[in-house]
């Protein structure tokens, strides 16, 4: 079996599923769901499921990971938001179009710096 790096429109047992999956192998969980308000996506990341915390780097470059897509759907009337601390984050308005690469850039990041835990 591979393991995903998140979890995109699923049923609520699959994501129960995959968090589980996520805390056996001490890996942070993400998920995307479409917001029916505006048809963009709506990404959570959730570091309680692995032992490790978000840096303030780590925060900044996710930031700026989310501004570059307000940049790209800036003609869009959806109104985007988001919320980050060290252990959970989300966003709110990722086009359908970058929300494979949105959630694979946030799970490799955490990789990225926590790879030696």
């Amino acid at each position: 079996m591979t393991f995903h790096k998140y979890l995109g429109d699923s049923k609520m047992f699959e994501y129960d599923k995959h968090y589980k999956e996520c805390r056996q192998l001490n890996k942070p969980f993400i998920k995307a769901r479409t917001n029916p308000n505006h048809g963009n996506y709506y990404v959570q990341i959730d570091l309680i499921t692995c032992n490790y915390e978000l840096t303030k780097k780590e925060q900044e470059e996710i930031v700026q990971l989310f501004k570059n897509e307000m940049i790209f759907i800036k003609s869009s009337p959806n109104i985007l938001n988001f919320s980050i601390d060290k252990e959970l984050a989300w966003f709110d308005g990722v086009s359908p179009e970058h929300v494979d690469d949105f959630c694979n850039c946030l799970y490799d990041l955490t990789q990225k710096y926590h790879a030696r835990i």
